[in-house]
């Protein structure tokens, strides 16, 4: 049995991703800073048979994320999926003409180091199994940067680089890097975007390996 990590564990997309992989058979490791939040999300994917911990880690600490993956795959089995989903904090989204240098401190580490830390953390493990599946979820100033939100477009911007260089780097390997960009908000009930179709969408990049950057509705004008 392998593992579905999830960083950025939520009631909301991160709670239907976590369904839909464990359904498949895969155990479930869910990393978030609340021990009170992760116990309710594993409470709920007990109840309906699905084998999920939960682990404390704080994407800007990047020791906790690395132990937290490392003692996920002790106890429930390597990690075959890591899904890279935390939400940016508000800070983050400031104008860029009132963004300065020390603003971007925190996206950086939150969008960029955060994801390479986990990457390193899992590739092992992925490399021993032969196969391994690495999912990054951005919203839409990942590939169209807005003014209005300069943190988080900055941020993503190089997340979407780092994501993509892996995806050219490791398909010799067997393992596959994908981007799922989600332009608007996630919404339940949504034709496009509710946390039951994302979550579908993920389990497809997962399984059908099909090229890169994927959109769960189109780009608004």
């Amino acid at each position: 049995m392998t593992t579905f990590a999830l960083i950025g564990a939520g009631p909301g997309l991160g709670l239907a991703a976590a369904r839909r992989f464990g359904a498949a058979g895969h155990t479930v490791a869910l990393l978030a800073r609340d021990r009170g939040h992760l116990d309710g999300l594993v409470a709920a994917l007990d109840g309906e048979r699905i084998k999920a911990r939960g682990y404390t880690a704080d994407v800007l600490d990047p020791d906790s994320l690395t132990r937290a993956l490392h003692a996920a795959g002790e106890d429930l089995g390597p990690v075959e999926i890591l899904q890279y989903s935390p939400v940016p904090r508000a800070d983050f989204m400031k104008p860029v003409l009132e963004t300065s240098a020390a603003d971007l401190d925190a996206p950086l580490a939150f969008s960029v180091k955060a994801p390479v830390t986990c990457v390193n953390a899992v590739l092992p493990g992925m490399r021993e199994l032969g196969r391994g599946t690495l999912l990054f979820v951005n919203g839409g100033s990942a590939v169209r940067p807005k003014p209005s939100v300069a943190g988080t477009s900055i941020a993503f911007a190089g997340e979407s680089a780092y994501a993509e260089m892996l995806h050219t780097a490791l398909a010799p390997e067997n393992i596959h890097a994908a981007q799922l960009i989600v332009p608007g908000a996630i919404r339940p009930g949504s034709e496009h975007s509710s946390p039951e179709v994302l979550a579908e969408r993920l389990y497809a990049l997962h399984a059908e390996r099909d090229g890169f950057r994927h959109y769960a509705e189109p780009m608004p004008d």
